[in-house]
């Protein structure tokens, strides 16, 4: 970059500066100057805003060394960049203590030794400041024209990394989560000193900057730029930022396009779903759209809309990108799959098989506290995670699974409280022994009593039942769950030992009335499905 930041030194070599006389602070001389002010009062600690270099007479304290301390103290805590005093009209020496202070503080002190026009000097540099200023905003202006042309013609960011490196000089470092670290330029000769300078940059030091790229409200990247021989100024963080701006437009470009090619693939797709596909095309499938095929299992995720309208009112292209980047985020390659109004992801697990339930379940909050879905009020969606598969080529399995898991969660509303197949447990049971008979009629043949006494006396024998049972028979667990006296909850139970016989604790029994209580929560009517819901 053509400007560099003005730093005290700099300023002790301009105009009405020669006759002057360091009095303290020499090790502070490379402190930044952003501003001059000329200060003539004690009391200045609310005035200030750092990095300014002050100009005074000393009328302010005059020979009262305590208040010059304090105006000192002042300024080294407001992070002013350095004092300058005119000797002679009211100050004709600096104190011991003052200048131990501004040594030890690094804090620089220059006498005046002739009168000088404060006036004239804060418009020199104030004039500087401004040019200065004005020439890093057309620059950025210029870097940014530049940027934006690029943008309608490259066809790999690359271009746009290797243009900020040439443009800055820095080293540039770019990483895509879940990718190797890129660097421009890839090599760059170094002596063993400054290679040992550069290998602890990409730690954080002084020397670098970072900005992280994010696309559709998550964070998808990193750019960072490293510099060995020089500090990083205001004017690299900002072309830092621009170039991190282009970076994600070009991102998300690319994604857009590679997400809508997906969906040409669609048929394909939807045959290995049915399990169609043997393992070798798969494989081969794969690899012609992974860098890496390390792949360790994986399993069907559907998300289901509440209608048809719904569904196709939302932009389907931006929800699967969405969702695209926060799985990938967790460790997973994903190719939907368009069904009437569902969305199906097949999801192929890239690391460790132990954590994968896991990170499908941050993924899945991610994706619900996301901006997208919030901000865009994306309708009511059900989410079912199928069981988890090790060759890729039952993949259809885990659809079935999946399918299954959004049934159960349909039919069971705000009662079901997984997303996964594996977690519904006897309500997987339950789906299954209904498909091959009237199981509704066997839970009638149990509980039917205790459901006709509820609705004839308005009673709660059936949540008694089921608190009992859950409480494994202990009257104490029980009364103080259900919030009652224990006589209240003894003539619920000897209810109950009338309606089902006084045997209903015994073992198998007991087994088979909590298998039907569960399945008569399965069947009960009036069940409102509760969808996913973001909040507003």
């Amino acid at each position: 970059m053509k400007t560099s930041k003005l730093t005290v030194s700099d300023v002790l070599k301009r105009k009405h500066f020669e006759h002057i006389h360091i009095a303290a602070g020499h090790q502070g001389l490379n402190r930044t100057v952003k501003w001059v002010h000329v200060v003539e009062v004690a009391k200045i600690s609310n005035l200030l805003k750092g990095k300014e270099l002050i100009l005074s007479t000393g009328v302010g304290w005059k020979e009262n060394k305590s208040l010059f301390m304090s105006f000192v103290q002042q300024l080294i805590e407001c992070d002013a960049s350095g004092l300058c005093i005119e000797i002679g009209t009211y100050a004709s020496s600096i104190p011991q203590e003052v200048i131990d202070l501004a040594n030890e503080c690094q804090f620089p002190i220059i006498l005046f030794l002739k009168e000088v026009p404060f006036v004239e000097i804060t418009q020199d540099i104030h004039a500087y400041l401004i040019n200065q200023h004005y020439q890093i905003i057309s620059n950025l202006e210029s870097y940014s024209q530049e940027l934006n042309k690029k943008l309608l013609s490259i066809g790999h960011y690359d271009e746009i990394l290797k243009f900020l490196h040439h443009y800055l000089g820095h080293q540039v470092i770019f990483k895509i989560n879940g990718k190797e670290v890129e660097l421009v330029p890839k090599y760059v000769k170094r002596s063993d000193e400054e290679q040992q300078s550069f290998d602890s940059a990409l730690y954080p030091q002084q020397k670098i900057a970072s900005q992280s790229i994010r696309i559709l409200g998550n964070e998808y990247a990193e750019l960072s730029i490293v510099s060995i021989d020089k500090e990083i100024n205001e004017f690299d963080l900002l072309i830092l930022d621009r170039t991190a701006t282009a970076l994600a437009q070009h991102l998300l470009r690319d994604l857009y396009v590679e997400e809508k090619k997906r969906a040409q693939e669609h048929e394909w797709l939807k045959s290995w779903l049915e399990g169609e596909h043997t393992s070798e095309a798969i494989f081969d499938y794969l690899a012609d759209h992974e860098t890496e095929l390390r792949f360790k299992g994986g399993f069907v995720s559907i998300f289901r809309f509440k209608s048809s309208k719904q569904y196709l009112n939302l932009d389907i292209t931006y929800f699967k990108l969405l969702c695209r980047t926060i799985f990938e985020q967790q460790g997973f390659s994903t190719f939907p799959v368009d069904f009437r109004n569902s969305v199906i992801f097949i999801m192929v697990n890239k690391r460790d098989l132990k954590t994968w339930k896991y990170r499908m379940k941050m993924g899945i909050k991610y994706l619900l506290k996301s901006d997208f879905v919030n901000k865009k009020r994306v309708p009511k969606f059900l989410i079912g995670v199928g069981k988890f598969v090790e060759n890729l080529s039952h993949m259809d399995k885990s659809y079935r699974t999946a399918l299954e898991t959004i049934k159960i969660q349909n039919q069971l509303g705000e009662k079901a409280n997984s997303y996964f197949y594996e977690d519904l447990h006897i309500y997987r049971i339950i789906s299954l022994i209904h498909k091959c008979s009237d199981l509704h009629e066997v839970v009638m043949e149990y509980l039917e009593p205790v459901i006709q006494y509820d609705k004839k006396y308005n009673g709660k024998l059936m949540e008694t039942l089921k608190v009992y049972l859950e409480c494994n028979g202990s009257k104490k667990e029980t009364a103080r769950k259900l919030f009652v006296v224990r006589q209240t909850l003894y003539h619920r139970i000897q209810k109950l030992e009338k309606l089902l016989g006084d045997d209903f604790m015994h073992p198998e029994k007991r087994l088979a009335i909590e298998f039907m209580i569960k399945a008569y929560e399965y069947f009960m009517p009036n069940n409102e499905t509760q969808y996913v819901q973001n909040d507003q």
